[in-house]
């Protein structure tokens, strides 16, 4: 079932997320940015992107020695009073981490906004779909003419979908529509830099994982923090 978004947003989130959430060449490089906190890491899962089929697509295999290890998913000690099942993006850092009990998250490398159309706030996960179909705003179909058909219909799901293979979509507190999603991506390089226009993408086999673990509905908190 297709669910178009028709929730009013909110001020200077109104203005930045009308970019939607599509992939862009204008790439900045990590490290550019400051180093992130030291951490322990307790178990890495480098055997967790090989090829792998899901709900009948063929997702290719990330060739995950060519990803720098801190981007790659991994259990890593984490102190925070949120609690678990809070999911925390540092888009400095590059990483969004799920809490875990006992002072453990599970530490994911994302893609985040390029400049101009970064966010940071609260949110939770109003809902969340396999194999999205992505809708983007008029305002991206102006500025890309060649995406403009699929602003009505929307682009099916499907390997090169900007969405990726799984989607969950952030609500403010008034349970408004931001217009930014946690996403897949079939763009595995652009993990570690400001890629995208705003949303927060991970690797496909990554968002499935994640994708699997959360719950939504206010209780899923995320904050995203810069």
């Amino acid at each position: 079932m297709r669910i178009r978004n028709a929730f009013p947003v909110f001020g200077l989130i109104a203005t930045l997320a009308l970019a939607g959430c599509s992939t862009n060449s204008d790439r900045a490089s990590l490290e550019d940015n400051a180093a992130g906190p030291t951490v322990q890491t307790a178990q890495i899962f480098d055997d967790a992107y090989g090829v792998r089929t899901d709900a009948g697509y063929a997702l290719p295999a990330i060739p995950i020695q060519r990803v720098k290890p801190e981007f790659r998913r991994q259990i890593v000690s984490y102190e925070t009073t949120e609690r678990p099942g809070t999911i925390i993006v540092n888009t400095r850092e590059r990483h969004l981490y799920y809490v875990l009990p006992g002072g453990k998250a599970m530490r994911y490398g994302i893609g985040v906004g390029k400049q101009g159309f970064a966010w940071a706030g609260t949110a939770y996960v109003a809902w969340k779909q396999e194999w999205p179909t992505w809708h983007p705003p008029k305002e991206m179909a102006v500025r890309k003419p060649d995406i403009a058909k699929y602003v009505e219909d929307g682009m099916g799901p499907g390997l090169t979908n900007p969405l990726g293979a799984r989607a969950m979509y952030l609500f403010n507190e008034k349970g408004q529509d931001t217009l930014f999603r946690l996403h897949g991506t079939p763009e595995w390089a652009s993990i570690g830099t400001a890629a995208s226009s705003g949303c927060i993408r991970l690797m496909n086999q990554d968002v499935i994982d994640l994708y699997s673990r959360v719950r939504p509905g206010k209780a899923t908190k995320v904050i995203v923090i810069q």
